[in-house]
């Protein structure tokens, strides 16, 4: 016999003996014999008709009509059997319950319910060596003699499972049609996760939606803010642009790139021409918040600065969106490069040109700074400018790690996305962080060729904080940079840009000329006795304006 023949008859054996002990717990010791046997015939015959190429007379046609109905109800709970019959003898005996397990009954019972249908004779029946020779009648006609007292238990049985199976039927018809739309139990449990995506859902909707409902809030308000301050500073703003438009001593829209917007403005001096002598210049990119810079924000500065001879150069740049920051600081880098090679012919010194940027023009200058030091210490690439020519750098109310500045403006605008799309990704920040990439160990050298660089920053600007220009001298200190810091005192964003120049009161011009003129005596003594500087716009407008200024 083979392996699996032989599990198979195990297994049979073994669920046979089951049954046996589970049918003389339920029946009387004399009929438990019967019962055994009969279960044991036919397990042999279940075995013989799966292996074997012959057929044998189902044993279940033995039984009478009533018994098969019987089986065939009961489906998987036909064993463990525990039938109930009326006893005359122990009438008040309770059958135990089974100890077989489910699984095995339930192949039990596919034993019987498998069987071919007979056609409802009693066949006769035929004795059974086991030890002893046993004659016996059939086993189910020999039960319901026993029971004479009681003739329809078992036709009550029968009916009465009946009626159970036909309940569980219909509870679980009806339970499977509260499963239809209609039906609320079922309902209500499907669509209770749904329910909690789609309140998630319409949550997270409804905070990007509040999101952009607060960003447009803000930047219609702040626009709004814009134009007010535009329109009280308007005296000084037309006096500026009639300067810039018609004044003999404006060069404008000079071309440095083959980009967009690659151009420049070259303010000069009134007495250009007279003498021989070069004038110090200084190479301005102006701010803008990496989206509205332009040239001509630049004019009054270059207004005032090129009375006491001192030539300016506004250098203009691609905006967000039609360039990123890496495009920003390339533009900026071909200005500087321009006036660096191109600027005595306008009458200045190429050895003494300061670079200066104001707000994101400061951002962007120390990046075109710290990059072309990293760019000359490779000695693959070539360059068309050097760090060298820079005599300082001169930072006013910049930001100089991204990081910390995208945690502060997210707070006032513009936004993290936004800010991150101007950056070119959030990957960005690191690169184009000047406070951070000077403390790279692979930037030493670098660091060593930047020129002093001095920062100039109003202790109550809420744009940028001025924390932003004091980490950075510090950082530029520790890695041993010429670095220096000064504050205004109650200065903010634009006090020292816009309103301080048109008041006449401009403290940082004052410094920028001790800065370029540092070490010669007759320069400084004219500065001195040069005539005051005439106020623009009246004091009630500038001081309205820096109420509702956006910046």
């Amino acid at each position: 016999m083979k392996p699996n023949k032989t599990l198979s008859l195990s297994l049979s054996l073994s669920l046979s003996l089951s049954l046996s002990l589970s049918l003389s717990l339920s029946l009387p010791s004399y009929k438990s014999k019967f019962c055994t046997l009969a279960i044991n015939r036919l397990h042999f015959f279940h075995y013989f008709r799966s292996y074997s190429s012959y057929r044998i007379s189902p044993m279940h046609k033995s039984f009478n009509k009533s018994a098969r109905l019987y089986l065939s109800k009961m489906q998987s709970q036909i064993l463990p059997i525990s039938i109930s019959i009326s006893n005359p003898f122990f009438p008040n005996r309770t059958p135990p319950s089974s100890i077989m397990p489910a699984s095995a009954a339930a192949h039990a019972g596919a034993v019987f319910l498998n069987m071919e249908d007979g056609d409802g004779d009693d066949l006769s029946h035929s004795s059974i060596e086991d030890g002893k020779k046993f004659e016996t009648t059939p086993f189910l006609p020999r039960v319901s003699s026993y029971d004479s007292v009681n003739s329809t238990s078992m036709a009550s049985t029968v009916t009465s499972s009946v009626s159970y199976q036909q309940r569980r039927r219909r509870a679980a018809s009806d339970s499977n049609l509260s499963d239809f739309p209609g039906g609320r139990r079922r309902f209500f449990c499907h669509n209770a996760g749904r329910a909690d995506g789609d309140s998630f859902f319409i949550t997270r909707v409804g905070s990007k939606l509040w999101a952009r409902i607060r960003s447009g809030y803000s930047i219609i308000t702040g626009f709004l803010a814009l134009q007010c301050y535009a329109i009280l500073i308007m005296p000084g703003v037309l006096q500026v642009a009639y300067y810039y438009y018609f004044s003999n001593q404006v060069r404008r829209d000079i071309v440095f790139g083959d980009q967009p917007r690659n151009k420049l403005d070259i303010y000069l001096p009134k007495d250009n021409g007279k003498n021989d002598t070069p004038k110090p210049v200084i190479a301005f990119i102006t701010g803008g918040a990496w989206v509205i810079g332009y040239k001509a924000w630049g004019s009054l500065l270059g207004r005032h600065l090129s009375g006491t001879d001192v030539i300016v150069a506004c250098i203009d740049y691609r905006n967000f969106p039609k360039a990123t920051i890496s495009e920003m600081v390339k533009d900026a880098s071909r200005g500087i490069s321009f006036v660096c090679n191109n600027i005595s012919e306008y009458g200045g010194d190429p050895n003494r040109i300061y670079l200066m940027g104001q707000s994101a023009g400061a951002h962007i200058a120390a990046c075109a700074l710290v990059e072309q030091a990293i760019i000359e210490c490779d000695a693959t690439q070539s360059t068309t400018w050097s760090v060298s020519q820079i005599k300082a750098y001169l930072g006013l109310s910049g930001g100089y790690n991204l990081y910390n500045l995208a945690e502060h403006l997210h707070t006032r605008g513009p936004y993290k996305s936004l800010f991150y799309s101007i950056m070119g990704g959030e990957e960005s920040l690191r690169k184009y962080s000047p406070e951070i990439s000077v403390q790279d160990p692979n930037n030493k050298k670098a660091v060593s060729l930047l020129p002093p660089i001095i920062l100039f920053h109003g202790t109550a600007d809420y744009s940028i904080p001025a924390d932003c220009s004091k980490t950075f001298v510090d950082t530029l200190q520790r890695v041993g940079a010429k670095a220096e810091l000064m504050l205004y005192e109650g200065k903010t964003h634009t006090d020292v840009f816009v309103q301080d120049p048109m008041r006449g009161d401009d403290k940082l011009f004052d410094d920028l000329v001790a800065i370029v003129y540092e070490g010669d005596e007759e320069a400084l003594a004219k500065q001195v006795s040069a005539p005051s500087r005439r106020r623009l716009v009246p004091e009630f407008m500038l001081k309205l304006a820096a109420k509702i200024s956006p910046f």
